[in-house]
């Protein structure tokens, strides 16, 4: 290795992990290369802002990281070092102002994506950072040289430091198709297999309701399901009936813990109030008073309950039970929804699964592999979709980008409290 090639960081992947690892690796003085497998970075992050782009949440600590559940304790610590408001004031300096939606999301006043994505890429480059597209990751070869395949041909190249930042597995035609996994496990890389989270489920419509009903959205309403430990819990929110089962906002915030159930107990039932703030025994009566309607009529009539709502409480009760004005007040308060499946992960908004963190240390490097770090969704955590995602993404690059320049320059321990 050459003296120019021991003091080079390469980073593997142009996702926003890996675009913050080389933004602190070369605001440090590190020479950086950037590969990626497509023709241009951060596409999966276009697409994440096509409809109003989500940078993190204003929710305050320590909410904010327990959203990222088991992985509370580490993703913490990545954020005391980078955390949400941290993230803001980086926008800032891109000339990216934000603000605080009434849900608690952080938007950039414009909502658009591409401004923030086309400033930062720019202002990488003027500061030295070197892009190479095109380039997918093939592995190491036996010298440990970084292999990747390019237009003319495959190539090989040794760098002093590597960040790796291939994203997880989820949107695999925009670049993150987990296809790293082989040759970390080559290596003996401890990896968590790929899961879909923030994602739909399956559920075993009829064909008449599918066909009738796909696309129709629920609100609002709330979800009841039991936790691992067996606690009753709710949840307000809005979700979307598909062709195969049921997806959406509400649901992509329970999706780690239904798929835990369904993985546990081969199926899962989720309970819809398709009619919050309404007492059972009100709906009973109403559903009670004598009428000649149909039954779609006396319910939106009697209940104020009407298109997919209503279809879906026939859907359930089946047409020997509408007339049971008790079955049906049941259904309505309570609706049970056998999930039986996630989607693939292909569909799915991001992924759970990857670098297990125990194997890494504080800095995010390797344990078996010094000068190797990992950050980005490639690692084992999730969290759910409102900018946690995001956020963490950003801050897991920030701490591998600090790393790579302890470890070059050999003057600073390596690794944080």
């Amino acid at each position: 290795m050459t003296q120019s090639e021991a003091s080079t960081l390469a980073i593997v992947g142009g996702g926003p992990a890996g675009l913050m690892a080389a933004e602190v690796a070369r605001a440090a003085g590190l020479e950086v290369d950037l590969y990626e497998a497509k023709g241009s970075v951060g596409r999966k992050f276009l697409i994440a802002g096509k409809g109003g782009l989500n940078l993190t949440h204003s929710e305050p600590m320590p909410g904010f990281a327990a959203r990222y559940r088991e992985r509370e304790a580490e993703v913490a610590a990545w954020l005391r070092d980078f955390g949400p408001q941290s993230l803001r004031d980086w926008a800032r300096g891109l000339g990216v102002e934000t603000f605080v939606g009434s849900s608690g999301r952080v938007f950039p006043l414009d909502l658009k994506a591409a401004p923030l994505l086309r400033g930062w890429v720019r202002r990488l480059r003027d500061q030295g950072v070197r892009f190479h597209v095109h380039h997918r990751w093939l592995g190491w070869d036996d010298a440990g040289a970084l292999r990747f395949a390019t237009p003319d041909g495959e190539r090989s190249l040794e760098a002093g430091a590597t960040v790796l930042a291939l994203g997880g597995g989820s949107w695999p035609e925009l670049g993150s198709d987990g296809a790293w996994q082989s040759a970390l496990h080559e290596r003996g890389i401890d990896v968590a297999p790929l899961q879909p989270s923030n994602c739909g489920f399956d559920i075993d419509w009829s064909a008449h309701f599918a066909q009738r009903h796909a696309g129709a959205p629920l609100k609002p309403i709330v979800a009841h399901w039991r936790d691992a430990h067996g606690r009753e819990r709710s949840l307000q929110g809005e979700c979307v009936l598909t062709g195969t089962g049921i997806e959406g906002s509400l649901i992509y915030a329970l999706s780690a813990e239904l798929r835990e159930a369904i993985a546990r107990d081969g199926s899962t039932t989720l309970r819809l109030d398709l009619a919050p703030g309404r007492e059972r025994e009100a709906l009973r009566d109403a559903l009670a008073q004598p009428s000649r309607r149909s039954f779609s009529e006396r319910l939106r009539r009697q209940t104020g309950l009407g298109g997919a709502k209503a279809a879906l409480v026939r859907e359930t009760l089946g047409a020997e039970r509408i007339a049971d004005p008790d079955a049906v007040a049941d259904a309505i308060k309570r609706l049970p929804l056998t999930l039986l499946r996630p989607r693939p992960i292909e569909e799915a908004i991001s992924s759970a699964g990857g670098v297990r963190l125990e194997a890494l240390n504080d800095a995010s490097m390797l344990e078996t592999m010094p000068g190797t770090f990992c950050a980005g969704e490639m690692l084992d955590w999730e969290a759910p979709t409102g900018g946690y995602l995001l956020t963490a993404c950003f801050a897991s690059g920030y701490r591998a980008g600090r790393g790579a320049v302890e470890w070059l320059r050999k003057d600073i321990p390596v690794g944080f409290s």
